[in-house]
């Protein structure tokens, strides 16, 4: 009887102290309003309570269709790693394209304005930043198709950014010295078959970094196209942008192993 109730305590304990810390632990995700100049943007921040006081932080920046499912999911998916997500919004707040056709005009303006993507970018990194659970030293960022470039951006215009990462993102750059201001890791995963990043514009990528002497590398995924993390994109790469399961996983493993490296270093 006594071991009985010694083995009914132990088990009340170990269950207690099992509820205990996963009420410890928990995801929390709120939008955040913040301002870049006097346009009002509106993001979304994922983190885990339990952990250290101050934990890395990682900005995710949203491809041409502006902060939706995919975006929240990956900042949730980052939270549960350890990270302090925040998902910048490059548009603005109740910017959000409907349809491809809007989106291409949206995200255009960026792309033709360059100076502007860099200031919207770096609002929401400094937003990140400020936070009280983020080590402000330890701050990486991620993107994917527009926000892949828009990373880019980040790192060349010389912020404070341990390194970034480009899911399919588009490499163009209109003024490649400014490669020279970057002061983290640069990390690119793209799809090898991509029809909207050529080959050529792959090389011009890859010359500028060179020639300004980053620390980069670029992983090409065979049998992938432009979209390949995002299942919404469908299967038929005949379209140009389509989900690819393996790319998907082997790319989110290789943003796994960059992020271990340039946060401990």
């Amino acid at each position: 009887m006594q071991r009985r109730m010694q083995a009914l305590r132990f088990a009340v304990a170990t269950a207690l102290g099992l509820f205990m810390t996963s009420a410890r632990a928990e995801i929390v995700t709120r939008t955040v309003e913040y301002k870049q100049g006097e346009t009002v943007l509106e993001g979304f921040l994922a983190y885990d309570t339990a952990g250290p006081a101050k934990k890395p932080g990682v900005l995710v920046v949203h491809d041409w269709m502006g902060i939706g499912p995919n975006t929240r999911l990956r900042a949730e998916m980052l939270a549960k790693m350890g990270y302090v997500a925040f998902a910048a919004d490059i548009y603005g707040k109740g910017v959000r394209p409907a349809d491809g056709k809007a989106a291409a005009a949206t995200s255009g303006t960026y792309f033709k304005d360059r100076g502007l993507l860099r200031s919207r970018v770096i609002a929401g990194f400094q937003d990140l930043a400020r936070l009280p659970n983020v080590d402000p030293k330890r701050i990486a960022a991620i993107g994917y198709c527009f926000g892949g470039a828009t990373v880019l951006e980040l790192a060349r215009s010389g912020a404070d950014v341990a390194g970034v990462v480009s899911f399919h993102g588009i490499l163009t750059n209109p003024t490649p010295a400014d490669a020279k201001k970057i002061k983290g890791k640069t990390l690119v995963l793209h799809g090898a078959d991509d029809p909207y990043v050529p080959d050529a514009q792959v090389k011009a990528f890859e010359d500028e970094m060179r020639a300004a002497g980053v620390d980069w590398q670029l992983v090409a995924y065979s049998g992938a196209v432009h979209a390949f993390t995002i299942v919404e994109a469908g299967n038929d790469n005949s379209k140009g942008a389509a989900y690819n399961a393996n790319a998907d996983r082997r790319s989110w493993k290789a943003m796994e192993d960059f992020f271990a490296e340039v946060f401990t270093n």
